[in-house]
């Protein structure tokens, strides 16, 4: 591979890795982190292996809604730091190799965004038509609120005016006109202010629903081709404006099932999203865990469109800022997930998803968690991790709702985590408490034990990168006849590797064939000393413990790589 022809389409082999400033590290002892104390944790995250951080809401808000309710999508939370805090973390990452991706919030602002208390003074106010209104009375939304136990419906009655404005979230976040090319050209001139501070892209927050038909229908008076014009609008901008510093990203949050995700990377023209998270693999992963079966994985990874173009990518995931969501699955999957990972009331959420971090689902068990790890990384496409886990961390279920899991990342052993010197009362959040508090699970011990999850992870960020294959190839399930293990094979350009996981903890012996290779083929592992060869019937059997894992590279002679 030549660095040349891959480097405009740096986040096909990207690391990323999520964190919100707030609970990452406090460095002027205030209580709350700060891009002062991120910046200080940059060569963490570079030692790490990530290549590309996404940083969670850091704009003015009121915070109801973890910053998703932005209030000024042009300004920095004082609490964080300032402009040119941001400047300057921004300079540091790039300088250790670090590309940043900042969420973008297309479908809603706050109630106390200068947009809509605007809009809200009067009927005839020019930025009435930034939101969503309607005179009569709505039907009954009940069925399509994202939070049916806060919500009865998607549409709220505003007192001033007497009309009913909409919001797909909660009622503090009316949703944005986005038929309106006022509000699109808004939104990019806000693209373009955060390009020029120096982002790499952006994570497009909730997608489908700043594209929903029933909305754009209300808005007649608005002419335009269809809803995904839209994206189509922000991804030209993006390419315009990020073409001095490389190729900017939009990585979209679109849980659909993989066929109707075609449409939001832009089909065979790749016009829209750059990139979008694999919810449903996602989803098929914690099933196939739950019920130590693999063939849901590669249920999953078969439904994948094929034909997209060489610049679209998926993004893999096991966790991240919000609750665990089911929903591309059926009742009875959903049942035996949450049987297996989160079987009391308080662990579930909306009756959808749970709330919880990974450990803490499997017992603890670093054979189970390096497992599913290994996994990860070695699906097709780009993996995403959520900070803390690296570490281990766990969720505090004290907390409300989705907040069980952005607790305040665990440094040391020390006080509040090593996370801040300040009084426990005045931190966002509390810290973890017990099996998974910082006594137990922290990055300082981390670093120092060669056999801890964050070793295992750093290893993984390590052969993933060397490994184009992962990120950039096709895959194909390689059968075999143990449902409990999942054997995929990644190739790209005549390189190939063969990828094994158990999800039960009983031992097999696994065998292969691999057609296309001749006999005496080596296959060297990349993640500890050993090989194996194909025999006469091009075929290879190998050990596999209970929870293990296999990386393998198929060693050609004219393969320059280490292996």
């Amino acid at each position: 591979m030549r660095i040349a022809d891959t480097a405009d389409l740096w986040y096909k082999n990207a690391v990323v890795y999520c964190l919100d400033v707030e609970t990452f590290l406090d460095a002027d002892g205030d209580g709350v982190g700060d891009f002062a104390g991120l910046t200080q944790r940059v060569d963490y995250l570079a030692e790490l292996g990530v290549t590309c951080l996404w940083l969670m809401p850091f704009y003015p808000s009121p915070r109801r809604d973890g910053g998703y309710d932005v209030q000024d999508m042009y300004g920095v939370d004082p609490r964080y730091g300032d402009h040119g805090d941001v400047v300057e973390f921004i300079r540091v990452a790039h300088d250790r190799g670090i590309r940043v991706i900042i969420d973008l919030v297309i479908n809603h602002t706050s109630d106390r965004h200068p947009w809509f208390r605007r809009a809200r003074s009067s009927k005839d106010s020019p930025y009435r038509d930034f939101y969503v209104w309607r005179a009569d009375t709505p039907p009954d939304t009940s069925d399509q609120t994202m939070f049916p136990d806060v919500e009865d419906g998607i549409w709220t009655r505003d007192e001033k005016t007497g009309e009913h404005y909409l919001h797909h979230f909660f009622r503090h976040q009316p949703d944005l006109n986005t038929a309106n090319p006022q509000v699109r050209e808004a939104i990019e001139r806000t693209m373009g202010f955060w390009l020029q501070m120096g982002v790499d892209g952006f994570r497009v927050d909730a997608v489908p629903f700043a594209l929903n038909e029933n909305t754009i229908d209300l808005q007649q008076h608005h002419a335009f081709d269809e809803p995904h014009d839209y994206l189509r609008a922000l991804r030209g901008f993006l390419q315009r404006r990020s073409s001095g510093n490389g190729a900017g990203i939009m990585l979209g949050e679109v849980n659909l099932p993989h066929e109707e995700q075609v449409e939001f990377f832009g089909g065979d023209g790749g016009d829209q999203l750059t990139m979008q998270f694999d919810f449903l693999t996602n989803q098929k992963v914690f099933l196939a865990m739950a019920r130590q079966d693999a063939r849901p994985i590669a249920e999953a990874l078969r439904s994948r469109p094929t034909g997209l173009p060489e610049t679209c990518q998926y993004a893999t995931f096991l966790r991240n800022h919000d609750e665990l969501t089911l929903d591309l699955l059926d009742t009875d999957e959903r049942e035996e997930i949450f049987a297996a990972f989160g079987p009391a009331e308080e662990m579930q959420l909306f009756g959808r998803g749970l709330r919880r971090r990974l450990p803490p689902m499997v017992d603890g068990d670093p054979r189970r968690l390096k497992m599913a790890y290994s996994l990860l990384f070695a699906l097709p496409g780009t993996p995403v991790l959520f900070y803390g886990e690296e570490i281990g961390m766990g969720e505090e279920l004290s907390l409300e709702g989705r907040a069980a899991v952005r607790t305040p990342m665990q440094w040391s052993a020390e006080k509040n985590g090593g996370f801040s010197a300040a009084r426990p009362s005045r931190l966002p959040r509390p810290v973890v408490e017990g099996p998974y508090g910082p006594e137990h699970v922290n990055a300082a011990d981390a670093r120092r034990d060669a056999g801890s999850l964050l070793q295992h992870i750093t290893r993984l960020c390590q052969r993933y990168r060397e490994s184009p294959e992962l990120g950039w190839g096709t895959v194909e399930i390689i059968e075999q006849p143990h449902q409990q293990v999942l054997a995929h094979r990644m190739v790209w350009r005549g390189s190939s590797m063969v990828l094994l996981h158990n999800l039960s903890p009983e031992p097999v012996v696994v065998g292969f064939e691999l057609e296309d290779l001749s006999e005496g083929t080596e296959l060297v592992d990349l993640l500890q000393p050993g090989a194996c060869r194909l025999d006469a019937g091009r075929r290879s059997e190998l050990d596999l413990e209970g929870y293990g894992h296999r990386w393998l590279r198929v060693r050609r002679q004219e393969d320059p790589r280490l292996v």
